[in-house]
């Protein structure tokens, strides 16, 4: 009997701490680990250089991304005949005649990756110089058929399909050139295909953006 009574003790005492604990929040007495992260700055992009000078007269169709294919960028004399001219020392002469002083390329290709946009600015010493620099440049090339540029002033332009040197394939071309003051404009709509093919010269693009090329240029800003 002593050894119920024990028994029965033990039991209701058992009972009653457990009794205490339930009654005891959800999450008391759980465990929660705080593990503290050490604080870490943010990254930061930085804010993306304003372009100035020529680079920032440039006008270029909307969509095309730049083409590594091409070089793009500011270009002086020496890096002009060294990476860009087709004829250094035809253009070498021409340059130096036109007391040229600086100059800007942009290549550009389409969001399909068949049109290649590029044009180039050369900034001379006056406008006469840089009409004979347009001119010379020009006839360095032989040129087929005009389209009209509407609004642009003695603008030479021509469209044309030519063989290129790779086999069996063509290449269309659209391409103009003008004068903004002091400044020569060259730009050049091309596109690559299959000889015998159906390709055109996009002359609709090569229009608009030669329009909108000169509109940046003739602003008084862009001296």
């Amino acid at each position: 009997m002593r050894r119920k009574a024990v028994a029965s003790s033990c039991a209701v005492l058992t009972a009653a701490v457990l009794g205490l604990t339930g009654c005891a929040g959800g999450d008391a007495g759980a465990s929660t680990t705080t593990r503290d992260v050490a604080g870490t700055a943010p990254e930061v992009n930085a804010a993306p250089t304003a372009p100035t000078g020529l680079a920032a007269q440039i006008v270029v169709p909307k969509g095309y991304a730049a083409d590594p294919r091409g070089s793009s960028g500011t270009f002086d004399l020496q890096t002009f005949l060294a990476s860009i001219s087709p004829a250094p020392p035809e253009d070498r002469a021409l340059l130096l005649n036109a007391g040229f002083k600086t100059g800007y390329q942009a290549v550009r290709v389409s969001p399909d990756r068949r049109k290649q946009y590029t044009v180039q600015l050369f900034r001379t010493s006056s406008n006469r110089q840089a009409k004979n620099l347009q001119l010379g440049l020009w006839n360095q090339s032989s040129h087929s058929k005009k389209f009209s540029v509407p609004g642009v002033p003695q603008v030479f332009s021509d469209q044309r399909v030519v063989v290129t040197g790779t086999v069996n394939r063509s290449e269309a071309i659209a391409e103009t050139s003008f004068v903004v003051g002091t400044t020569v404009v060259r730009t050049k709509v091309s596109e690559v295909g299959a000889v015998g093919g159906t390709l055109t010269p996009d002359v609709t693009l090569a229009t608009t953006v030669a329009q909108q090329q000169h509109l940046r240029l003739a602003r008084p800003a862009a001296g």
